[in-house]
C-alpha cells in the first residue's frame, strides 16, 4: 500500500490517456516532484492491464474516454484484480456526468483536466495518502443525493443507462455513425445497433431521429467543457 512507505520513498505513477502529447505534458508535471516517478504510460486499457503487473505502480491515473476499453471498464477491470491500487480519473468530462459512475467501479478520486497542475498534484497525494479526492462541488451533490434532496442535473432517464450505453449515448451525439463506434469499441455493428435499441427503449424515445437529436442536445449541452 502506497501509505506505508517511508516519507522519503517515490511513488511510481502509470499514465493512461490516448493522447500522447497531453501524457508527456502530464508527465513533465508530476516529473518535478521529487517524490513522484512517472513509471510507464499506456494509450488504452488492453496496454495497462499489460503495464500494471509488471511496473507495479502505486498510482494509475485514467482517462474516462479511451478506444476499445473505457475508461470505467478499466476501473472495473484494475479494482477486482488489484484491490489495493490507487486509481485517479482526469478527464475532460464534467463530474456530473462521470465522476460517480468512476467512484462506484472503485476509482479514489475524480479530476477535471482544466484544473491546475498545483491541483492535481494535491488530487495524486491526497490518494497516496490513502483518501478520496473529489471537488466541493461533487461532494455536496452527493451529500444532497444521500439525504434525498438532490436534483438531477440532466435528463432523469439518462441515469438508467449503463456505463457502456453511456458512452454509445455520447458518441452518437458526437456524430458518430455505427461503423464508427464498432471500431471505437473494437466490436460488431450488431452489437452497437443492440446499444442503440437499448439506449432507446430506456429512454422512451420513438425512432432513430428522436434518438440522434437527443443525443446531440444532452452532449453539446452537459458534457463538455
Amino acid at each position: 500500500m502506497p501509505t506505508s512507505k517511508s516519507a522519503s520513498s517515490t511513488f511510481k505513477i502509470l499514465l493512461v490517456d490516448d493522447h500522447a502529447v497531453f501524457r508527456d505534458g502530464l508527465a513533465r508535471i508530476i516529473g518535478q516532484e521529487k517524490d513522484l516517478v512517472i513509471c510507464g504510460e499506456a494509450s488504452d486499457g488492453v496496454e495497462a492491464l499489460d503495464l500494471v503487473p509488471r511496473l507495479k505502480p502505486d498510482l494509475v491515473i485514467v482517462d474516462i474516454t479511451l478506444e476499445g476499453m473505457t475508461g470505467i471498464d478499466l476501473i472495473d477491470t484494475l479494482r477486482k484484480r488489484y484491490p489495493d491500487l490507487r486509481i485517479l480519473v482526469l478527464s475532460m468530462h464534467k463530474e456530473s456526468l462521470y465522476a460517480q459512475r468512476a467512484l462506484r467501479s472503485g476509482a479514489n478520486g475524480y479530476i477535471m483536466k482544466r484544473e491546475s497542475g498545483k491541483k492535481l498534484l494535491t488530487a495524486i497525494r491526497q490518494i497516496l495518502s490513502g483518501k478520496t479526492y473529489i471537488s466541493e462541488e461533487l461532494n455536496n451533490v452527493i451529500l444532497d443525493n444521500l439525504s434525498g434532496q438532490g436534483r438531477n442535473s440532466g435528463p432523469a432517464s439518462v441515469d438508467r443507462l449503463s456505463d457502456r450505453e453511456l458512452e454509445v449515448f455520447r458518441l452518437i451525439g458526437q456524430g458518430y455513425g455505427t461503423r464508427q463506434m464498432a471500431d471505437h469499441f473494437h466490436v460488431s455493428m450488431k452489437t452497437i445497433e443492440s446499444y442503440r435499441e437499448r439506449i432507446r427503449a430506456k429512454l422512451n424515445l420513438e425512432s432513430t431521429f428522436e434518438l440522434v437529436q437527443h443525443a446531440i442536445h444532452w452532449t453539446f449541452g452537459k458534457s463538455e467543457s
